[in-house]
């Protein structure tokens, strides 16, 4: 059997599983060139020839853990964010492209690249968000937190393979908890996703992921975005700013949310690719940001 062959029968089976096409195509691919340890341009110089026989086992025990839904970053341990490789585990949240807007829009806003900014980053998980601003702003200091004891140790692994670990804090603690402050730039992607949804979710998420960095409390699933709310005028400096990741259908709620803090201004509400409502930018009071209404 050929490489191509191979992969064409594990996109099979990945639909089979439920998996869409799209993604079938692009799972089988990924994991065939992980397992003959092949970059793309070799693996499509080479497919139509016949694979081995230990390529072909490492491949199988790939494939079999892919069809029963287990996410290809868990498989594979690592995924890129940011143009970076970050090691991950089922104790932390899979880093996401729309998590990247978040960095963007920090970077944006930490215009003097020579200062010591002072940041934090709430539910760190893989450490990511973390990492790479700190890898942008090289005098950048961050406090990292997570309830997460195990989550930690991977945002410890990457921050040392990333070269940026003595500038980065992590702290085991929910959400900013007795975490001292003041920080000029707070990120944050705390569970949003409302535990009412759960037979819903697709089961890569639902059966793989950790609960408590994608399920929130609450009925709406945003208690812990709302804590975040009233914890952060408390921990940023005068006109310091917070960045909030959260779910599809919540920004009504999260404006909402905002305007219930008196010492906090929305600023903006940022859209993803697919023009969904993503990420909330707020302000403390002192700056020369203007409370917005909960209108969209």
């Amino acid at each position: 059997m050929t490489v191509l062959e191979r992969v064409i029968a594990a996109r099979e089976r990945f639909l089979r599983a439920g998996i869409p096409p799209d993604q079938a195509a692009i799972d089988a691919e990924i994991l065939a060139r992980h397992a003959l340890r092949q970059d793309r341009a070799t693996y499509l110089a080479h497919r139509d020839e016949p694979i081995a026989d230990d390529e072909s086992g490492r491949l199988e025990a790939m494939v079999r853990r892919r069809e029963s839904r287990e996410p290809v970053a868990y498989i594979l341990g690592e995924r890129e964010f940011w143009g970076l490789s970050f090691l991950v585990s089922p104790a932390v949240l899979i880093p996401r492209p729309e998590t990247e807007a978040i960095v963007e829009k920090a970077l944006a806003l930490m215009d003097g690249a020579a200062r010591a900014w002072r940041l934090a980053d709430v539910g760190t998980g893989s450490g990511c968000l973390a990492i790479a601003l700190a890898r942008e702003r090289v005098n950048a200091n961050v406090i990292a937190t997570d309830i997460s004891e195990p989550a930690l140790g991977v945002a410890a692994a990457n921050a040392l393979r990333h070269g940026v670990d003595s500038r980065i804090r992590l702290i085991r603690t929910s959400l900013l908890d007795d975490v001292p402050g003041p920080f000029d730039l707070i990120v944050a992607n705390p569970p949003y996703v409302p535990g009412s949804t759960r037979d819903a979710i697709q089961p890569d998420v639902r059966d793989y992921e950790p609960e408590t960095a994608v399920f929130g409390h609450g009925a709406d699933g945003l208690d812990e975005a709302r804590r975040l709310l009233a914890q952060t005028p408390g921990k940023l400096t005068p006109g310091g700013w917070l960045l909030m990741e959260f779910g599809f259908g919540q920004g009504d709620a999260v404006r909402a949310a905002v305007n219930a803090v008196p010492e906090l201004r929305l600023v903006e509400v940022l859209r993803d690719l697919q023009g969904h409502e993503r990420t909330l930018v707020a302000r403390t009071s002192g700056s020369d940001a203007v409370k917005q209404s909960s209108d969209p």
